[in-house]
């Protein structure tokens, strides 16, 4: 028993050093003959659910592109580009400011060739970059070598050499050449000791269904269903002397709406698809037409019309319901609801749509409009179970216009947001971040105004009172415009970081508090450490890696991190997707497979899986100056307080060493 005890242990030790090390894209190659003359080498890749792989020639400044690269060819050679075949994702990218093309689920690429004498060999590697919505891999290479006699006859005439005059033999080192040893010996086991923080927390179901549950707890507030409530409860309670039965159905009713909403959210996910609502929500002409929508639904909300279905609808529902009895004539009635006050709830939902769109999940839509109905089906069950509280219940009035012409500044603020993405596709330029900005200031002003009572429209009542709650609103209205003001001159707003655009759109920034980079080389980093007896804070990022700038952003930027890394770590920045070339190519042997390392980001890529066994940007890790871990990785978190206590414990371990 001892003897199976031990093995399960080391196995997951053994599990748990590659724990970090992701593989989300398995790549087969082949190599097929078209004829004598004329072959094609295919790579089909197998992309786990929420990756995706980026396409062939996305441009320069973009995300890392798939290239055919050769590192020998002898008897053929190539006949065009690269070509990506399979169901392309066309979006725009809000960091690199650039349309981008990539694949979700499976891809294909081919590069054909041209047979020219009677045998062939060529040699030489795919190279592609995957992403998720939490982390980026490094460039990612698979290399291939194939070789065999192509049924040429006249090859005679065909010198092989003379065909490859340009080719020459790759000259490379050994792994054990790449520096001092023991700064690139592998401490997996150490950090592992320490625990890991680099496993992203996937909260983004609990935020979708919290986003419907507010949703509906807003639409509940509206004239179109606050004064249905108590008609609703009293109806089922008196139609029926059984007072259970009457809870019963009041519970039915309930029920029936969750399963309205929650199936409208199914219908639009299967009529669209997750992967189509994602592009959607990043294409820049939808972006046009949610800023749009969203204008319109708070013009709605405003009072210059209502947002209705037709009312012969609602009346042949209803007049249904009349006509049924059981649980069919309570859910029709609960349907009838959806259709009356749609004028109120449509904005709510249709933001809420667009909204919980850009998670790409296919249960999304559903999981959102599930807590938006089980908000606005609450009160209809809790009144019911205890009917006394109907007396307490505020009573219908202008508080309720108050909330819509809230919600009506709230949807012109998120509009700006999608037009801002429209804004930076086609290269406008009329809403850079301080436009922006000035626009939020400027509608959450006139909120705050309106709030008490400085402005008023054509529906609201004609009383001078202002209650405290609306008074409470107002200041917080106010007090977020003011506090948008300093990002006119460039201070970072993380509050708004997510809906602003990018900080590189700022014409005019004062702000300078930044971390940069003491060195981008590992080695000489290292070597500048052990001469100052300091420890070392290594980040591996990469030029594509969105969560890495968000990270810079939100984090880096608070005066406390800044002071610490600026002035207690050397801080050695490795981009893993650096295209410069290595002096000379590198072999290494990893998990016995040999790869060659041809950049300089191959070379710190490889340093992240051998020396730390993971993989994926942003990575951060804290060292002694001779390579050893002080603390436990970081990953993509952030939380100020947190990444503050990682570094701290990293400088406390440090003085303990010494």
């Amino acid at each position: 028993m001892k003897k199976i005890y031990s093995l399960c242990l080391m196995l997951l030790v053994a599990l748990a050093a590659y724990a970090q090390i992701q593989e989300p894209v398995k790549v087969k190659t082949e190599l097929n003959k078209l004829s004598d003359t004329e072959a094609e080498i295919v790579f089909f890749a197998s992309i786990e659910d929420g990756w995706h792989l980026y396409s062939t020639d996305l441009g320069a400044g973009g995300p890392i592109s798939a290239t055919f690269n050769v590192d020998k060819m002898q008897g053929a050679e190539l006949d065009g580009k690269l070509k990506a075949i399979g169901d392309e994702i066309t979006t725009f990218d809000k960091l690199f400011e650039m349309q981008v093309r990539y694949f979700s689920n499976n891809a294909k690429f081919v590069q054909k060739l041209k047979l020219i004498a009677a045998t062939y060999e060529i040699d030489g590697y795919l190279e592609y970059g995957a992403c998720n919505d939490e982390n980026c891999l490094p460039p990612t290479q698979v290399p291939f070598q194939f070789s065999g006699s192509t049924g040429i006859v006249n090859s005679s005439s065909v010198n092989v050499a003379d065909n490859n005059v340009e080719s020459t033999k790759e000259e490379v080192k050994t792994q054990e050449a790449l520096t001092p040893d023991y700064l690139w010996r592998p401490v997996i086991d150490e950090l592992h000791t320490f625990g890991d923080d680099t496993t992203p927390k996937d909260m983004s179901w609990i935020y979708i269904f919290v986003t419907g549950f507010l949703g509906g707890l807003l639409a509940l507030l509206t004239p179109c269903v606050w004064p249905i409530i108590p008609m609703t409860v009293s109806f089922f309670l008196k139609r029926s002397k059984d007072k259970k039965k009457g809870i019963r159905d009041a519970w039915t009713y309930g029920a029936s709406i969750v399963v309205i909403y929650v199936t409208l959210g199914v219908v639009i996910t299967a009529i669209f698809g997750a992967s189509a609502l994602n592009a959607l929500s990043t294409n820049a002409v939808f972006n046009i037409l949610f800023c749009l929508m969203l204008v319109i639904f708070a013009a709605s909300f405003f009072g210059a019309f209502e947002i209705s279905l037709p009312s012969k609808w609602s009346t042949a529902v209803d007049s249904k319901a009349e006509a049924t009895t059981g649980l069919l004539s309570i859910f029709l009635m609960a349907f009838t609801l959806s259709l009356v006050s749609f004028s109120c709830t449509g904005p709510i939902i249709g933001f809420l749509l667009v909204q919980v769109s850009t998670s790409g999940s296919m249960v999304a839509p559903a999981i959102g409009m599930f807590g938006f109905a089980i908000a606005l089906a609450l009160p209809f069950t809790l009144f019911a179970l205890f009917p006394s509280w109907l007396k307490s219940m505020p009573k219908s009035g202008g508080w309720m216009n108050v909330i819509k012409v809230t919600l009506g500044f709230l949807e012109l603020a998120f509009a700006l947001k999608f037009l801002s993405v429209a804004d930076l596709a086609y290269g406008w330029r009329i809403l850079d971040r301080e436009t922006f900005l000035a626009l939020w200031i400027t509608l959450f002003t006139l909120l705050g105004l309106y709030l008490l009572g400085k402005i008023k429209f054509a529906h609201d009542d004609d009383s001078d009172k202002v209650s405290v709650p609306r008074f409470f609103m107002a200041l917080i209205s106010l007090a977020f415009a003011i506090y948008m003001i300093p990002g006119l001159w460039g201070a970072p707003l993380k509050a708004v970081s997510a809906f602003a655009p990018p900080m590189q759109t700022q014409d005019f920034n004062l702000y300078d508090n930044e971390v940069h980079a003491k060195f981008d080389d590992y080695d000489l980093g290292m070597e500048y450490a052990r001469q100052h007896n300091k420890p070392v804070m290594l980040d591996f990022t990469g030029y594509g890696c969105v969560n890495c700038r968000k990270m810079e952003l939100s984090v880096w930027t608070n005066q406390k991190v800044s002071d610490i890394i600026n002035n207690d770590y050397v801080l050695i920045t490795l981009y893993v997707d650096n295209k410069t070339p290595l002096s000379e190519p590198v072999k290494v042997t990893e998990n016995g497979t040999t790869r060659t390392l041809r950049t300089v980001g191959d070379k710190w890529s490889y340093l992240q899986r051998i020396k730390f066994g993971a993989n994926a940007q942003p990575f951060y890790v804290l060292v002694n100056n001779e390579g050893a871990p002080l603390n436990k990785p970081y990953g993509f978190d952030e939380s100020v307080p947190k990444y503050i206590e990682f570094l701290q414990t990293g400088l406390d371990n440090y003085k303990k060493e010494k």
